[in-house]
């Protein structure tokens, strides 16, 4: 599309699956459909996210073949790549597409890195040699941080420049959240119905939220929608059996679009081992629920602060008193929804987020803004 007037956006994903920087990309792709045209890359050849894309955004999916750990030759073919395609900015994701900006050094094109979080494997502690390659691979580029925490992690571990980092929190559509019809509607027989979102994958420690629904569930009446998908499903769904609840827990399999979903819940449940501020707190937030979680990235700092009690330590027994406490009382239920609807429309409307990466794709300055 030689004639497009729109600015072409190049971005790397490691995984272009539906997750939470995913859905990011698709809300910003989708409100510019007639500001910018992209290109996703998706190391591991995973583009479900597309369904969250809109027929208005220009976009392609190309393959690059690259071979595992052929560093050198993977730079010659990425930075032929580049110099076909032109791309107005290029922008990696997480620390699995550094090579992309190996191969623009020289650089060839502007540069912006987003950073999402880790996996498990530096979830207490940074692995040294991705620190040295962050600090040495990102030190000219605009990085783009969503959580405080990782914007403290990049200052003071991985010693960036302070002028090249951005504190960008994300941002929800609080239309589409806050006024869905609910998609699913349950039994009043059931009580209070505990929800969470999530991929089900090892680091969201699903099976933590089972056990303490488990010991929640044998004293009080309630019900756990499970909504998402992944490899761990068939384990979670033998751990409900075993721990004598699966009666009491609903596994619908992966939404496309869960708007309808949470307004369906009584209660947020957040279960995880590592984030940094999740799509899905922010959603449900939206939606005018309590949240009951761990206390990871930035997730304490997410809610109104009657709410933060109910953010706990990364242990079944704690996460099980969040959830009996609104279990048991629907006022407090109620009072701490509404207040954390409240804050995600003062702090995390999404035209911030919008505007913010407008900017960067832009080569403008971002203007101050964010909470």
């Amino acid at each position: 599309m030689g004639d497009d007037p729109r600015r072409l956006v190049i971005t790397v994903f490691p995984s272009f699956a539906v997750g939470g920087a995913q859905a990011r990309f698709a809300s910003i792709a989708n409100h510019f459909a007639d500001r910018f045209r992209h290109t996703v890359i998706a190391l591991n050849g995973d583009t479900s996210c597309r369904e969250r894309i809109d027929s208005a955004v220009h976009i392609e999916y190309p393959m690059i073949a690259l071979k595992k750990g052929n560093t050198l030759n993977n730079r010659q073919i990425i930075r032929r790549y580049l110099l076909e395609t032109k791309p107005n900015v290029l922008v990696t994701c997480n620390f699995g597409s550094l090579d992309w900006v190996l191969a623009n050094t020289p650089k060839l094109m502007r540069h912006m890195h987003i950073e999402d979080g880790f996996g498990p494997d530096e979830r207490v502690r940074q692995i040294p040699r991705r620190v040295w390659l962050r600090r040495l691979l990102l030190r000219r580029s605009q990085v783009v941080l969503p959580s405080r925490n990782l914007l403290a992690i990049a200052t003071n571990i991985w010693r960036l420049p302070q002028k090249n980092l951005h504190y960008i929190p994300n941002g929800i559509d609080l239309v589409r959240f806050g006024t869905a019809v609910p998609e699913m509607r349950w039994p009043s027989n059931v009580g209070p119905v505990i929800g969470t979102v999530a991929a089900l994958r090892a680091e969201k420690n699903l099976a933590r939220l089972v056990r303490a629904f488990a010991l929640v569930a044998r004293a009080t009446k309630c019900h756990l929608a499970i909504i998402g998908d992944g490899p761990e499903r068939s384990m979670l769904q033998a751990l409900a059996g075993e721990l004598g609840v699966a009666d009491h827990i609903t596994f619908t399999g992966h939404s496309g679009a869960p708007q309808g979903l949470y307004r369906g819940l009584d209660i947020y449940a957040l279960s995880s081992d590592t984030e940094q501020m999740p799509m899905t707190v922010l959603e449900a937030m939206a939606a005018g629920l309590p949240i009951a979680g761990t206390a990871v990235g930035d997730v304490a700092a997410m809610v109104t602060d009657d709410n933060r009690r109910l953010i706990v330590p990364l242990s079944d027994d704690a996460l099980a008193a969040s959830l009996r406490e609104l279990v048991d009382d629907r006022a407090l239920r109620t009072a701490l929804g509404a207040a954390n609807r409240i804050k995600v429309v003062q702090d995390y409307d999404q035209q911030i987020m919008f505007d913010a990466y407008a900017a960067l794709f832009d080569g403008l300055p971002v203007r101050p803004g964010h909470p």
